[in-house]
């Protein structure tokens, strides 16, 4: 029964989550309902950063799409993992993502403020 098999790897995760079709967003919105694939979608969002900042050409508006949409589409136990990510690293791609990230309000609607 513990001989399940994962539903993604992080090659495929990051591919995912540079190609972004609707059945790519739903796939990883799935993905994320399972907390045993947390350490799966955080190692593919590295990777993916990784290949982003790695590129010729930085397409940060794209970057910037992805980290909005992973801010409103992950489950509260991810935000703080996300924003953990996206502040690893000083790069323009990095700060791209971390600036979609922080436009969602995902981190914000998960930890509010407390009245004191």
């Amino acid at each position: 029964m513990n001989n399940v098999a994962p539903i993604g790897n992080r090659e495929t995760v990051a591919e995912s989550l540079a190609g972004r079709s609707d059945d790519e967003k739903s796939w990883l919105s799935l993905m994320m309902e399972n907390p045993a694939m947390d350490d799966v979608l955080l190692d593919g969002l590295h990777l993916h950063l990784e290949q982003a900042s790695a590129a010729r050409f930085l397409n940060s508006i794209k970057l910037q799409a992805a980290g909005e949409w992973l801010g409103t589409s992950a489950p509260a136990r991810l935000q703080i993992r996300l924003m953990e990510a996206a502040r690893s690293s000083q790069h323009p791609a990095y700060g791209a993502f971390r600036d979609g990230l922080a436009k969602s309000g995902g981190l914000e609607r998960a930890f509010p403020k407390s009245a004191v």
